[in-house]
C-alpha cells in the first residue's frame, strides 16, 4: 500500500501585482493561492479532481508585504465520502531579516468528482498520529457546526426583497 500524501507545501514570492499602492497583499490574492494549495493538496491526496465546497474561518492575522515569501503549508485532516477538509497555514518570510510570521489560517472543504462532475468517494484517512487524531476531530468538529449554521440560517430564512438596496 503507498503512503498517502494528506500534506503539500508551496512557497510563492509576494509580487507587486498583488498588493496595494502599499505594498501590503491583497487578501484576495491570498485567497487564490490558498484555493489553489487547498486543490493541489487536496486533488493530491484523492488522485481526483476536486472542486472548492466551502471556505471557512480565515484568519487573517498579519499582513504580508511585496518582495515576501510566503510558505503555505497545506493538509488534509478530515475526510469524508466525497469530501475533505484542507487545513492551511501561511508563514510569511521577510528575506532580508529571514523573520517569519504566521499570518493567515483557513479550512477548506474540496469535493472530489468524477469524469461526469458527480461526487465521488474518497480514500479513507489513516490516522498514525496523535496530531492526525486530533486534527481529524476538529475538523469533524467543523463539519458539525457548518451543518447546524446551515440549519439555523434555513430555520431563520428571510426573503431579500427585490427592491433592496
Amino acid at each position: 500500500m503507498s503512503k498517502q500524501q494528506k500534506q503539500l507545501t508551496m512557497t510563492i514570492l509576494m509580487t507587486p501585482d498583488m498588493a496595494n499602492f502599499s505594498g501590503i497583499v491583497h487578501g484576495g490574492a491570498l485567497l487564490q493561492l490558498l484555493d489553489r494549495a487547498a486543490y493541489a493538496c487536496a486533488a493530491r491526496y484523492s488522485k481526483k479532481y476536486v472542486v472548492t465546497a466551502s471556505l471557512d474561518q480565515v484568519s487573517f492575522k498579519a499582513p504580508i508585504l511585496v518582495g515576501e515569501l510566503v510558505t503555505l503549508y497545506a493538509n488534509v485532516n478530515y475526510v469524508g465520502r466525497t469530501s475533505m477538509e484542507v487545513g492551511i497555514k501561511a508563514i510569511a518570510e521577510d528575506l532580508k531579516s529571514h523573520e517569519q510570521r504566521h499570518t493567515t489560517s483557513c479550512y477548506f472543504t474540496m469535493v472530489a468528482k468524477d469524469d461526469d462532475g458527480k461526487s465521488t468517494p474518497v480514500p479513507a484517512l489513516n490516522l498514525t498520529t496523535e496530531l492526525d487524531k486530533k486534527l481529524y476531530q476538529a475538523g469533524k468538529m467543523r463539519l458539525e457546526m457548518r451543518r447546524e449554521i446551515n440549519q439555523r440560517n434555513l430555520e431563520l430564512h428571510v426573503e431579500i426583497p427585490e427592491d433592496f438596496g
